[in-house]
């Protein structure tokens, strides 16, 4: 076992099967030393545990709960393309979507769930630049969507 697998399984953490692209797009692209996914559901054994918006159907903590099941499904698809997770060597950039209730402002607060989670599986290479943005709707009505850039070595 390599010292990220140890640090997964520290965290009680398992890394899911890539999840099988809903559309015209492929989980993961590398173009010299990135892999940038395609944006992330939260997708647990094929299908989303929640839907709606947050705010109104779904929880702000239910939503922050989404956002790291989303990393989970990221560095599966960056597993996909780089064939190991050790190579990651940096976590660039996160752009979090949340499907927002117009009242709901919280969507820094709910992408932080992905944020903290790259930071306690990664330390201080886990630090990123980031976005966290708020929208109307995301595919199968998902609450939370997100996209990742790691760099490797």
């Amino acid at each position: 076992m390599s010292a990220l697998d140890d640090r997964l399984a520290e965290l009680g953490i398992e890394i899911p099967e890539v999840v099988k692209p809903v559309a015209a797009y492929v989980p993961a692209v590398v173009t010299g030393n990135l892999v940038f996914t395609a944006g992330q559901l939260p997708f647990v054994n094929g299908a989303l545990s929640e839907t709606g918006k947050v705010g109104a159907e779904v929880s702000a903590a239910s939503a922050t709960d989404l956002a790291r099941t989303c990393v989970l499904n990221g560095l599966a698809a960056a597993k996909g393309a780089i064939g190991s997770l050790d190579r990651i060597t940096r976590v660039v950039k996160v752009v979090g979507f949340v499907a927002s209730d117009p009242s709901f402002t919280g969507q820094p607060a709910v992408i932080n769930g992905a944020s903290l989670l790259l930071g306690e599986i990664f330390g201080e290479a886990g630090a990123h630049a980031r976005s966290a943005v708020g929208v109307a709707v995301l595919p199968l009505d998902a609450p939370v969507e997100i996209e990742f850039v790691f760099e490797f070595a």
